[in-house]
């Protein structure tokens, strides 16, 4: 008897831990999928960026990118327009390059072509937190970017929208300054 009560004791223990595990399992991918979501919504909104050639997968907060792009430049804009999303942990760049430009470019042109990318990178990153958050509607507010400097056209609901949508803009990564052209609209 003292066995038979061991053997349920030890098998009311092991299912509880695999279904503990399972739980964290469900948990785990769970937030990857909405990473994943993100992930491609993020590359979507990008209008320098095919999205449709570049796939995603996500195991644990890592990204894996695969698919093509037409330039080195490219490939570098997807990989900081994914490390900058919240629950990313890391990210594998496996895109391909399939347009390489033949030239080799001036100084000044992959000066130009890194500001292009910056300026990119930050106008997706904003426009996104716009939509992902609740307190600031992000489809009514245009941003724009040139060498860092953040323009914010469009219409908000209230003043705290506004003081919030330019905070967000302002703590983005490599802003240099935010001009606020937001306008308040009430309903």
């Amino acid at each position: 008897m003292k066995t038979f009560n061991k053997s349920i004791i030890a098998a009311l223990v092991l299912g509880t831990t695999a279904m503990g595990a399972q739980a964290n399992s469900w948990e785990n991918e769970s937030k990857d999928a909405w990473i994943d979501g993100k992930a491609e919504t993020v590359l979507l909104m990008n209008t320098n960026l095919n999205n449709f050639d570049i796939n995603t997968d996500v195991k644990n907060g890592k990204v894996v990118l695969t698919g093509k792009v037409n330039s080195e430049l490219d490939k570098e804009l997807a990989e900081e327009l994914i490390l900058s999303l919240d629950g990313v942990s890391d990210v594998e760049n496996s895109l391909t390059v399939v347009n390489q430009m033949g030239a080799k470019d001036t100084d000044k042109d992959m000066m130009d072509d890194d500001n292009d990318l910056t300026d990119a990178k930050i106008t997706t990153v904003i426009t996104t937190r716009f939509l992902f958050n609740s307190e600031v509607g992000g489809t009514g507010i245009d941003v724009d970017t040139d060498n860092g400097i953040v323009t914010l056209n469009g219409s908000v609901k209230s003043d705290a929208e506004k003081q919030l949508a330019v905070k967000i803009a302002k703590n983005a990564e490599d802003v240099r300054d935010v001009v606020d052209k937001l306008t308040i609209v009430a309903e």
